[in-house]
């Protein structure tokens, strides 16, 4: 098995895995072990991957055999895996499930085959005050200790099967149509059917709570309507923004048999409560002092809820973190286009939503047609040589913000909105003075955090009929904007070096265009500054799904070189 040098990996003993990007099988090499690896770094030729206990547990628990993530491996690498990397995998592995929640007559019960296991918890530090004396073989857990209990043991390295089930809830019919409003036939894509089974398992212990990663513009929106239709439970949705409440609502009232009247939208504006009912993670975490309760929280006891939905959950804020600890008796669908957190809780989000359910490549559902073709393209703009004397004499944070704003950009941004004339074209960035001053260079609306909800929802409205065909949005832009003909987006500066940021970018103009052409993502960097160094890892994101991504010189767009 030695010396095979066609093939592209190397293990290495560390955990570490090295992908070489040349060749055909680079491609059959990255999908084969993206499902319980992570991505760490990806330059050109060879793209670093590591083997965590994370990326392990969710693969486990999404079906993944120990047995063919090993076979994975095997088949892909140059050398003989290590030994060491094997019995990891095997380890890790082993570790998900060996610790069961229970239903118990009264509260849970911890329950495992190795009664030595369950020593080790009664004795921990981390644990011990969660749980109570052994009884026949098991410890008791109070029923409100039951999120604390699973923080507690995947931080102890042994996540807990949680089948201690769910309440049922309100009941709720949510029945999906079969015809739109503008008559064309509605039904769940295969993927989405198959992603809202992975999370209902038709009831059973092991379904109820879980993430769904699917692109922007696959139809997550969707996947949540699904969920909501199989559970039939008053539900609760937690989204990013008023915007985004508006477009829930509308999808419901649009895809569902759900009345007006039974959809309510709790925000600044209005506090309705009703059997499904949608608002934001701001209203939620709202509060006049920082020493203050949060009032908000008291909606998750307000309704029976058999479902909580919660949008981008990649973006949940810790204090909704801390209240959904407390409501793990209710079932759980997390959607995201990643489950990168720039905090690094994922473990958060893997022990309190629940594993990773689904998680669909995005170079798969572009080749079946459902978003668009992608090209990705970093344009890098030289710093006058004042700015750069004044660049070196600054501390990081100004220096990131002094080449997010180098004017020089806009001059590569007048050539690429020239050669795109004809297009839909979203500008986004993320200092409003740079902002301003694009939109009265350019003449184009913008839309940023300031503008009033009518306002914002009209100019959307104007940019889908086509009557306008440029807009500027500050970072407000990265959510739940439905722009299904902006096919290029530029991006002029962004949040240091987000991937999550660079997902959603990238989502505003991955919906399928009419014609069949491509998406364009263009990201203007300042060259040989802190800028380019974040930005390379914000590639990981891209590179990660499979994009290619090319770098030109702002000379090569100003030249016309860049077709």
């Amino acid at each position: 098995m030695a010396n095979r040098t066609d093939l592209p990996l190397i293990v290495q003993s560390d955990r570490s895995l090295l992908l070489e990007t040349g060749g055909p099988l680079f491609a059959p090499a990255r999908d084969a072990i993206a499902p319980f690896c992570e991505l760490v770094k990806s330059p050109e030729h060879v793209h670093t991957y590591r083997l965590t206990p994370l990326s392990v547990w969710n693969a486990a628990a999404a079906g993944v055999t120990a047995e063919a993530m090993s076979e994975a491996l095997e088949r892909f690498s140059r050398f003989e895996v290590p030994i060491a990397v094997k019995r990891d995998l095997k380890d890790l592995y082993g570790r998900y499930g060996r610790l069961r929640l229970t239903p118990a007559p009264v509260g849970l019960w911890l329950e495992s085959a190795e009664p030595v296991l369950l020593e080790q918890v009664a004795a921990s530090l981390l644990t011990r005050d969660l749980v109570g004396p052994a009884v026949e073989g098991r410890l008791p857990v109070a029923t409100e200790h039951r999120g604390a209990i699973k923080r507690a043991l995947i931080k102890l390295g042994y996540p807990v099967e949680d089948l201690a089930g769910y309440v049922d809830g309100g009941p709720l019919l949510v029945p999906l149509v079969t015809t739109l409003p503008d008559g064309r036939p509605f039904r769940l894509r295969d993927y989405q059917f198959e992603a809202v089974e992975a999370f209902h398992r038709d009831g059973s212990p092991q379904g109820g709570s879980g993430v769904i990663v699917l692109p922007c513009g696959a139809g997550k929106t969707v996947v949540g309507i699904g969920a909501m239709a199989r559970v039939g439970r008053k539900t609760l949705i937690l989204t990013t923004n008023h915007t985004a409440v508006t477009q829930w609502r509308q999808e419901l009232l649009t895809k569902t048999g759900l009345t007006p009247e039974q959809v309510g939208e709790y925000t600044g504006l209005v506090k309705e409560i009703r059997a499904v009912t949608i608002t934001t993670y701001q209203i939620l975490t709202w509060r006049k002092r920082k020493t203050d309760p949060f009032p908000h929280f008291e909606i998750f006891r307000q309704n029976d809820w058999g479902l909580v939905i919660y949008d981008e959950v990649h973006m949940l804020p810790a204090p909704v973190f801390r209240v959904t600890a407390d409501i793990q008796a209710t079932r759980r669908l997390g959607l995201t286009a990643t489950l990168v957190r720039e905090d690094g809780h994922e473990d958060e989000v893997f022990t309190l939503i629940g594993p990773k359910r689904v998680d669909v490549p995005w170079k798969v559902l572009e080749r079946s047609g459902w978003i668009a073709e992608a090209l990705c393209r970093e344009i890098r703009v030289p710093l006058t040589l004042e700015l750069r004397k004044r660049y070196a004499l600054s501390d990081q944070r100004s220096q990131f913000r002094m080449a997010a704003e180098n004017a020089a950009k806009l001059d590569v941004l007048d050539a690429l909105l020239a050669r795109h004339e004809s297009e839909q074209v979203l500008v986004i960035g993320q200092y409003l003075d740079q902002l301003d001053t694009v939109a009265r260079r350019t003449g184009a609306p913008l839309i940023n955090g300031r503008t009033p909800k009518q306002e914002r929802v009209a100019l959307y409205d104007r940019f889908r009929a086509g009557e306008i065909r440029r807009l500027i949005v500050s970072k407000v832009g990265n959510f739940a904007v439905d722009l299904p003909d902006a096919s290029v987006i530029i991006q002029l500066s962004g949040t240091f070096g987000s991937r999550q940021e660079e997902a959603q970018r990238l989502g505003r103009v991955l919906r399928p265009k009419s014609d069949g052409r491509r998406a364009l993502f263009y990201t203007i960097v300042s060259d040989e500054t802190v800028e380019q160094d974040f930005g390379q890892h914000r590639q990981l994101f891209l590179t990660e799904q499979g994009y290619a991504y090319e770098i030109l010189g702002a000379d090569e767009v100003l030249g016309g070189a860049c077709a």
